[in-house]
């Protein structure tokens, strides 16, 4: 037999910014795939709307609304799961943020607040999860959202691709620290995806236009071709995969914007 498996059943996984959009498509893509699943994000409301999906296809979930920028919201946040679960066997870091200013005109509080929802909340929660996969001593999945941004120059946004192009480097470190306790640590790169942010952006024909024109398949995203290679990076078919970025991203990074 030499096809791997995809299936995730009794894993635990924990999703960040699952309310909407990428982290609600990924966590309910996990439950489908067998995942028991712990829901983080700011939005109790969401929260619970994705919990309710979830437990329809048969599996356990735990919702908890927290600020992932927070040292202590996270460390209150993965104790619950550990109290919950046990155990955490994956982690997806999606909590994200952009405000498309140009570079003179970024304040520092943009600054800060971008850099805080990207990649200060990304570590914490790698960090904070990282030890439990370490004490647990099993197979660990530490997948976290980049962007396209992180890899090419983007017309705005510069402080958004600061934090995307950390978000890679970063999975290539932790993944070379912690490789020695059995923790894969990856990251995705999507292009244009639909969802609730990028709705208005989407109806900009002229903008669209301008995506599609250096996007080989002609098309933006749909989030079940996001989901897919999540589940992959998650799963024994990913098993001898680490510190790589793979960009979902209909060609895109092949030749810029």
């Amino acid at each position: 037999m030499y096809l791997p498996s995809f299936d995730l059943t009794n894993k635990i996984a924990v999703v960040t910014g699952a309310g909407r959009g990428i982290g609600r498509a990924i966590a309910i893509g996990l439950a489908e795939a067998g995942a028991d699943v712990a829901l983080l994000s700011r939005t109790e409301e969401d929260l619970k709307l994705v919990a309710s999906e979830i437990e329809k296809l048969g599996r356990k979930v735990l919702y908890i609304p927290t600020d992932v920028t927070s040292r202590q919201d996270v460390q209150n946040a993965v104790n619950k799961i550990k109290m919950e679960f046990d155990t955490i066997d994956i982690l997806i870091n999606n909590a994200g943020m952009n405000i498309r200013s140009k570079a003179l005109d970024v304040t520092d509080e943009e600054w800060h607040a971008i850099m805080d929802t990207n990649l200060k909340s990304a570590f914490m929660m790698a960090q904070e999860v990282g030890k439990v996969m370490k004490e647990n001593g099993k197979n660990g999945r530490i997948i976290t959202i980049s962007s396209v941004a992180g890899h090419v120059a983007l017309r705005t946004g510069v402080v958004y691709a600061a934090t995307k192009a950390a978000i890679i480097q970063m999975t290539k470190v932790l993944a070379l620290e912690w490789g020695q306790y059995g923790i894969n640590v990856n990251s995705i790169g999507p292009w244009y995806f639909k969802t609730p942010l990028t709705e208005k952006l989407l109806q900009d024909e002229q903008y669209v236009s301008e995506i599609l024109s250096v996007t080989p398949l002609k098309r933006v995203g749909e989030l079940p071709e996001l989901v897919g290679p999540t589940v992959f990076l998650c799963s024994d078919a990913a098993s001898y995969i680490t510190g790589q970025t793979l960009f979902v991203d209909g060609g895109m990074t092949i030749q810029g914007f």
